[in-house]
């Protein structure tokens, strides 16, 4: 690759925070499993002092949904517990005799369901547009134990309410429609096949064997000083958040949902995606094989105009989409609310991380999307390579 072509990501990610696109940014590139560039610019804050370095910890939003959920459930279908055809109302009980019954676990993976694209599950618990004491308390007791942040603690048993929302939830077509309820229910169909929670459980099965810094509720395992925060919220927690989780309905599981949850650096990240680029090529690994990787990176759907694989993003079939309509056919990854993308590229050996925390102070705003600096970034990448 071109050193100097790279470098000029470092002018992508100044233009983009001095427009404040985001305070600041992390970036990871990698070719054939090594590290050629990682560089971080900005701050933590606009007002903040310090500044952001490789070590700073963001919150990864649906990175999640690839990094955190989809690892298990690819576990399930290497290990044969499940399989594309198997449907909602056998993998959870809740669904039995629903309208949601039949809808099959690859229409789920691929957000081919017919599911809205979110509920703003959050609305009802709040009272004049504040957490309503029904639903909260500010201390942690046996009765509120979901802390969705500092001081705040939901009711117990409110993700079954959740559930129950998606199980009687307006069913659409059967087209495609990118949806956070798809990854809330594939949560639950991971724990109830191994009784253990999600958190656990890819903990257990990948990020300790692989050396992964990946977490879900950080403050148990590291000072809020090491993360950059998210937003200043004024609509549900009133607070600035930092260390929870931004995403509302992740906040609601305690911080640990199908759909949002995980932070982490860009090195962490890398180390996730290059493990499935190991896999998929060289099948030398002992948790997932090449077989399992191919049939989750596969478009089931392209002809009807979905561009998903199995859980991962795949590149966008017209104009507009994920990347910068550079990357090969096979490539694959995902981007994130907060700022966030990953991409991995197989025909190149290929790995892209950017992290950013462009929802601070305000997530309403997209500009970062808006101005393609993730996008810009990768096509430099692209034309860094030398034939």
């Amino acid at each position: 690759m071109d050193a100097k072509k790279l470098a000029e990501i470092d002018k992508i990610a100044q233009k983009a925070i001095a427009n404040k696109n985001a305070p600041g940014i992390q970036v990871l590139v990698a070719r054939n499993g090594k590290i050629v560039y990682q560089k971080s610019y900005g701050k933590p804050t606009y007002a903040n002092k310090g500044e952001v370095t490789n070590e700073t910890v963001y919150d990864l939003a649906s990175l999640s949904k690839i990094l955190g959920t989809l690892p298990m459930v690819m576990k399930l279908y290497e290990d044969k517990q499940i399989s594309f055809d198997d449907k909602l109302g056998d993998l959870l009980t809740r669904f039995k005799n629903t309208d949601k019954a039949n809808i099959t676990l690859k229409e789920i993976l691929t957000h081919q369901s017919g599911f809205p694209a979110w509920i703003p599950f959050y609305k009802e618990t709040l009272e004049n547009g504040k957490p309503s004491d029904n639903f909260y308390r500010k201390t942690f007791s046996k009765e509120f134990p979901i802390q969705v942040s500092e001081n705040l603690y939901l009711k117990a048993g409110y993700q079954d309410v959740i559930l129950d929302k998606i199980k009687d939830s307006k069913l659409g077509d059967k087209t495609y429609k990118y949806s956070d309820l798809n990854f809330i229910l594939l949560k639950e169909i991971v724990e109830t096949k191994y009784n253990k929670s999600l958190d656990v459980l890819v903990e257990e099965t990948f990020y300790k064997p692989l050396n992964i810094g990946l977490t879900y509720n950080p403050l148990q395992k590291m000072d809020k000083s090491k993360i950059a925060p998210s937003e200043l919220d004024n609509y549900y927690r009133h607070t600035q958040v930092q260390g929870y989780v931004h995403d509302m309905g992740a906040a609601m599981f305690g911080g640990v949902a199908g759909h949002a949850g995980l932070f982490g650096t860009t090195t962490d990240v890398f180390k996730m995606m290059q493990f499935y680029l190991d896999a998929g090529l060289k099948n030398n690994s002992k948790i997932l094989s090449a077989k399992t990787l191919n049939d989750f990176n596969t478009c089931y759907y392209c002809e009807k105009g979905n561009r998903r694989g199995a859980g991962f993003d795949k590149p966008q079939l017209g104009n507009s989409g994920p990347t910068c309509g550079c990357t090969s056919s096979s490539s694959y990854g995902h981007t994130g609310f907060t700022g966030t993308m990953t991409w991995v590229d197989p025909e190149y050996d290929l790995v892209y991380v950017f992290l950013s925390n462009r929802t601070f102070p305000n997530a309403d705003e997209n500009k970062l999307s808006k101005a393609n600096v993730r996008e810009d970034i990768q096509k430099v990448i692209y034309e860094s390579i030398k034939k």
